[in-house]
């Protein structure tokens, strides 16, 4: 199967040569990568990847990154974190349709990872509770890569967490 997602990384300042940084990526795997270079300092690596399932496609493409810039650090795979506005968009619903359905099942509705201003959840949430519902059509590629990315991402945020907290913190939530 093909799947497509986005990894974005933080680059050190030995990889400042982007032709020779595009180079890399290349020869080590990733030329079925469009690679966006917009920010300094960060790079954005859009995959379409032929694996099995979403997660080895994601895998793979992790460690040919890793591979091609071993000192990049991941900022985020992508798709994860959405708004309404980027749901409603992938699924083909307005937003004001999606805010409906959150507003009158608000019990059910999945809690976002972020509400301040703009609410923001996982995207992995959001499909999942929309499938439980029915009646909607959704992709199953993208729904696997959307809980493959959400993995990913919490993975890497938990890692910076100390041994005390890690235990503290599942006693809390399990």
């Amino acid at each position: 199967m093909e799947f497509s997602f986005t990894l974005k990384y933080q680059l050190s300042g030995d990889d400042c040569n982007l032709d020779e940084l595009v180079e890399r990526l290349g020869a080590a795997g990733c030329d079925d990568a469009l690679v966006g270079i917009g920010q300094p300092g960060r790079i954005a690596l859009e995959f379409t990847r032929e694996a099995d399932n979403a997660r080895a496609a994601l895998i793979s493409a992790l460690t040919d990154v890793k591979h091609a810039v071993p000192t990049s650090r991941l900022i985020e795979a992508a798709p994860d974190f959405v708004g309404l506005t980027d749901v409603a968009e992938l699924i083909g619903m307005s937003r004001q349709n999606l805010r409906k359905l959150m507003v009158s099942y608000s019990t059910s509705f999945p809690v976002p990872v972020h509400e301040g201003s703009a609410a923001i959840w996982h995207l992995a949430d959001v499909l999942g509770w929309l499938q439980a519902k029915g009646g909607y059509g959704l992709e199953q590629t993208i729904i696997e890569v959307s809980k493959a990315t959400k993995q990913i991402n919490v993975a890497k945020e938990a890692r910076l967490l100390t041994p005390e907290i890690q235990r503290e913190m599942y006693a809390l939530v399990a």
